[in-house]
C-alpha cells in the first residue's frame, strides 16, 4: 500500500475533528442536562407523593377520630389504586397500625420509625417483597392522632423519570449528530478549491502552463485566495520564462 492510499484527506481530518468536538461537547450537555432533569422531576415527583400523603392524612383524620376502621380501610384502598402507589396504612397516636392494604402487615414496614413519635412529614427507603419501596408518611392533625403512610415502587418513580427524560435526550442527541453532518458538509466546500489548485500546479509540474488560475480562487478575500493569485502569478512567470529561452534558442 503506497503513501497515496494511506493518507487521510484533509476534508476527512476537518471533518473527523469538528465531529469529535461535536460529540464530546453533546455528551457533555446531555450528561449535564440529564442530571439537572432528573433532580428537577424527583423533586416534582417528591412532591406528588407529598400531595397524595397529604390528602389522605386529611381524608383520614375525621374517620380517627370516630374509630371508623372499615371507612379508613377502604380510603386506604382507594389510594393505592394511584399509579405507582405500593401500599397506605393509618398508624394511630400510640403507634398502632388501624388501617392497611397489606394483608398482613410486613415486620419491616415497623423497623425505621418510632412509634407514635411522626410530628413531621418523613421520608425513607425500603424492600418489599424483593422491590424497593419510597415512603412518604405525614402526620394527622400535627401528629395528634397519628399518621398516614404511602408507600410507593420506586422502580415505577424511575420509570417515570426515564419516561419523561428519554424525549428530551433524544432531542439533544440530534444536535450533535447534525453537526457531525454539516462539519463535513463545511469541510467540502473548504477543500474544494484547495484540491481545484492542487490540480492546476500538477498541470505546471507537467509542463502545462497555458491552464490560467481562474474562477472564484483568485477574487476570493481569504488565504485560500493568497494562495490561487501566487500559484497565477508562478505560472505566469514560467510560462514567460518559458517563452523567453524559446526565443533565445531559436
Amino acid at each position: 500500500m503506497n503513501h497515496e492510499s494511506r493518507r487521510m484527506g484533509l476534508k476527512w481530518k476537518i471533518g473527523g475533528i469538528y465531529t469529535g468536538v461535536m460529540l464530546i461537547l453533546g455528551a457533555c450537555v446531555i450528561a449535564a442536562v440529564y442530571q439537572i432533569a432528573q433532580g428537577t422531576l424527583r423533586d416534582q415527583l417528591d412532591k406528588r407523593a407529598v400531595a397524595i400523603s397529604t390528602n389522605f392524612s386529611d381524608a383520614a383524620a375525621g374517620y380517627v377520630a370516630g374509630r371508623n376502621v372499615l371507612a379508613l380501610h377502604a380510603l386506604a384502598r382507594k389510594y393505592t389504586l394511584l399509579d405507582g402507589v405500593a401500599y397506605a396504612y393509618v398508624e394511630d397516636g400510640n403507634g398502632a397500625i388501624v388501617a392497611h392494604t397489606l394483608g398482613t402487615f410486613p415486620e419491616e414496614l415497623r423497623r425505621g420509625v418510632a412509634a407514635g413519635s411522626t410530628r413531621q412529614i418523613h421520608r425513607r427507603e425500603l424492600s418489599l417483597g424483593n422491590r424497593a419501596v419510597y415512603e412518604t408518611a405525614v402526620p394527622i392533625l400535627e401528629g395528634q392522632m397519628g399518621s398516614v403512610h404511602v408507600g410507593f415502587w420506586s422502580d415505577a418513580i424511575r420509570d417515570e423519570i426515564r419516561r419523561a427524560l428519554v424525549p428530551i435526550i433524544a432531542v439533544i442527541a440530534i444536535v450533535p449528530v447534525a453537526g457531525a453532518l454539516l462539519s463535513f458538509l463545511l469541510a467540502h466546500w473548504i477543500v474544494r478549491p484547495i484540491v481545484g489548485l492542487r490540480e492546476i500546479a500538477d498541470k505546471v509540474t507537467m509542463g502545462d502552463l497555458d491552464t490560467s488560475v481562474g474562477g472564484d480562487c483568485v477574487s476570493s478575500r481569504d488565504e485560500i485566495g493568497d494562495l490561487a493569485r501566487s500559484l497565477e502569478r508562478m505560472r505566469s512567470s514560467l510560462r514567460a520564462a518559458m517563452l523567453r529561452l524559446g526565443r533565445e534558442v531559436a
